[in-house]
């Protein structure tokens, strides 16, 4: 249909077939076809035709005035969608759990916004996990294996689970010397389904048994416990390295590796897979690696 608009213009605009059939680069048998289908699918004759010149019918003087404006719409979007190919710009949705989101992306945002002002971001933060499709969301940041095929996971780092603890509490418990002595103490669990037990990762696979203690269902409610002096926490690093800086909190038995599931666990920057992915998308992406990269260096 647009193929036969474009003829039907460019022969009003021409006043000729062959002049139009030059332009386009068709036999001039090929454009008189487009238009005796156009003007049959509209029931109605546009052109009046004869060996030398072509013109307009009254309904077809009505038509090319919107046919005009179809083909130049269509030609605009084209330039649009072409521009957004080239040029990082439009709405970005990322969604993030509330721990990440808080301790990693949203620092990074105001510069990434200078990078890139005409990217409007729009971030919930939520531990809900969101259906890409079903909740328009661009970009979203989780943590755990990659089930849907129809998706795209690019690593942003390691969780790099540590324990840790304030100096406060540390006064008041025993002296912590094992991880089988965590049995002792208090014990902050995380009450996200499937990682709420703490493992010692080495050759083998060890569940340690925990002392009692509290349980919240998102990081940083784990740190808040953490920094109200409540026990121990398993914990990303990512989440309090700030706090182990200043000194609020202190790592214990650094030369463990331990984690909440039986297996070691990253966060990634999720997408919906497809041949061409949009450059809001991409830059968004190579951005927080860029950083995250930059921010390990500097520990």
């Amino acid at each position: 249909m647009i193929k036969r608009l474009q003829y039907f213009n460019a022969v009003v605009e021409t006043g000729s077939i062959s002049e139009t059939s030059r332009v386009f680069d068709v036999q001039p048998s090929s454009v008189s076809r487009q238009l005796a289908a156009l003007e049959e699918e509209l029931g109605v004759r546009l052109i009046n035709r004869n060996t030398r010149t072509v013109s307009l019918t009254e309904a077809g003087q009505t038509f090319y005035s919107y046919s005009q404006h179809i083909v130049a719409s269509l030609d605009e979007a084209r330039r649009t969608i072409n521009d957004l190919q080239d040029i990082p710009k439009g709405k970005l949705v990322v969604s993030s759990t509330v721990g990440y989101g808080e301790a990693v992306i949203l620092p990074l945002i105001n510069e990434f916004r200078q990078r890139y002002p005409e990217v409007e971001i729009s971030l919930e933060l939520s531990e809900r996990v969101k259906d890409l499709i079903e909740d328009n969301i661009d970009v979203a940041i989780r943590s755990g294996e990659l089930a849907d095929s129809s998706l795209v996971a690019r690593k942003l780092q390691d969780n790099d689970f540590i324990l840790c603890a304030s100096p406060e509490y540390l006064d008041t418990a025993s002296v912590l010397l094992s991880p089988e002595a965590l049995a002792e103490h208090q014990c902050i669990r995380y009450g996200y389904p499937g990682w709420q037990h703490w493992y010692l990762m080495g050759e083998s696979l060890e569940k340690l048994t925990i002392g009692n203690g509290l349980e919240v269902n998102t990081v940083n409610g784990q740190k808040q416990l953490l920094l109200s002096h409540c026990g121990i926490a398993l914990i990303p690093y990512w989440a309090v390295a700030n706090e182990l800086k200043d000194g609020r909190l202190q790592q214990l038995l650094p030369d463990y590796h331990f984690s909440p599931q039986a297996t070691t666990t990253a966060t990634y920057a999720i997408y919906l897979k497809r041949e061409m992915v949009s450059p809001k998308v991409r830059v968004f992406i190579d951005y927080l690696l860029e950083q995250i990269h930059r921010g390990k260096q500097n520990v």
